[in-house]
């Protein structure tokens, strides 16, 4: 029997050169027009650039932010969505930066978020505060 259209059936792949699902996963958002093959590029220059900034491993810097981040969301959302959602954020605040390519917006906001400032912080802090203004006044409802 065939298991196609089943979540069963689906696994994560990895990406090519860090063999790394989340990686992978940070693919299909930057995509514009559908092109992987313009993604991967931007991906692997900005993981090139975040290791020049921080002289650390580029992808433990990437690990760190979506761990750090994504940890408060898992409970609420579910582990793929939390981490979606962490990616989105830092992804949409790339893209609000002026000026030079998707590479280097990318990667100056990923260690910008990972020292604990940035957009996507600031994204997530303001999220969060919401939430628990919410839940402050759920009971009046």
């Amino acid at each position: 029997m065939s298991r196609r259209g089943t979540a069963e059936g689906k696994t994560a792949k990895s990406d090519p050169i860090y063999r790394n699902r989340l990686v992978n996963m940070l693919v299909n958002p930057i995509l514009k027009h559908g092109k992987k093959s313009l993604a991967y590029p931007i991906i692997y220059r900005a993981m090139k650039k975040i290791q020049q900034k921080t002289e650390k491993n580029r992808l433990s810097v990437l690990l760190f932010y979506v761990k750090q981040y994504a940890d408060r969301l898992i409970k609420f959302l579910g582990f793929t969505q939390g981490k979606a959602l962490a990616i989105r954020w830092l992804l949409g605040a790339s893209r609000k930066h002026l000026g030079r390519n998707m590479a280097f917006k990318f990667s100056s906001e990923l260690v910008d978020a990972a020292k604990g400032s940035g957009d996507a912080i600031r994204k997530k802090e303001e999220t969060h505060r919401m939430a628990e203004a919410n839940r402050t006044f759920a009971h009046f409802r």
